[in-house]
């Protein structure tokens, strides 16, 4: 079990928005006690094995669109939940009416030069692991090997009845010849391969069963309400213990299958440092942040 208390030197981190005014002090008086970063480069030639956290801002700039502002608020509608998903035929119908247009962009997204340079780190011997909370597995087509998908993959389908996993691809051919009257659809994308389709009446959206056994299909990727896989949280925690820094990557660490990462590493010490366009949820642990998009920060490790 994972403790939800990060230390500081003497300073118990339950959540760093939870900190009250002599918590604030004590803690800003232990971080001015460690090292000083004088740029992000400074931060990684100073660390030979660094644990990288990413998140979406990551990939924003492949054309997968963020869930939060500046500020760390939702931009839109909050996703779809585990439970609602799974109890309500009409959410699963929204769902992949949503996905089918989404996907067609989402499916051919590339890596973008954050991603290059997270695997240039791994190739030089830097980088532990990247521990990605994004399911578009862009680190992998960028090269990186070392990568934990901490909130599973959206190219790959789940039946939630016999356990059959499938290509995304082989569903969106099925989802087509179902749903003919959609192939010309556009909308807005959004994020995880979503897409803006409210002014659309989805009544008539024909969903398919898993072909074995007539269950549920859903995404391979944890639905807000449902669990992280224990074997993930479990490797990812492993390889934290062999990193000597961490280094968080386009996330605002709201959701916390993420941020408890960044308090296991506050715990034992680590220096942590934050390329993010806005507030993270651990701006007050960090030894540096860098408020830059995400690949002009990495820019010097290509």
């Amino acid at each position: 079990m994972y403790l939800k208390t990060a230390v500081f030197g003497s300073v118990a981190i339950r959540d760093a928005a939870s900190l009250g005014p002599l918590e604030i002090d004590a803690l800003k008086a232990y971080l001015s006690g460690m090292k000083d970063f004088v740029s992000l480069q400074d931060f990684v030639d100073q660390h030979r094995r660094l644990f990288v956290l990413t998140g979406a801002g990551c990939s924003t700039n492949s054309g997968i669109p963020d869930y939060r502002d500046a500020d760390g608020k939702w931009k839109r509608r909050q996703p779809v939940t585990y439970q609602a998903f799974m109890g309500n035929e009409a959410t699963r119908r929204r769902y992949w009416a949503r996905s089918m247009v989404g996907w067609r962009r989402f499916g051919k997204a590339q890596p973008n030069n954050a991603h290059r340079a997270l695997s240039k780190l791994e190739a030089a011997g830097r980088s532990e692991l990247v521990l990605t909370q994004n399911v578009d597995r862009l680190h992998q087509a960028a090269g990186s090997e070392r990568v934990i998908d901490l909130h599973g993959r959206l190219d790959t389908i789940r039946c939630m009845g016999c356990g059959r996993k499938s290509a995304r691809d082989e569903l969106q051919d099925e989802l087509a010849r179902l749903n003919p009257d959609w192939l010309d659809l556009d909308a807005a994308s959004a994020p995880d391969g979503d897409a803006d389709l409210n002014a659309h009446d989805l009544s008539s959206f024909d969903v398919p069963s898993c072909p074995i056994c007539q269950g549920i299909l859903k995404p391979d990727v944890v639905f807000f309400g449902e669990s992280v896989p224990r074997d993930s949280v479990d490797t990812a925690a492993a390889h934290l213990k062999e990193a000597d820094g961490m280094l968080i990557v386009g996330s605002s660490l709201m959701v916390y299958s993420g941020f408890r990462f960044v308090q296991m590493a506050a715990r034992v010490g680590l220096p942590i440092a934050a390329v993010n366009l806005g507030r993270t949820r651990a701006d007050e642990m960090l030894a540096l942040k860098v408020e830059e998009a995400c690949e002009d920060a990495l820019a010097f490790l290509l």
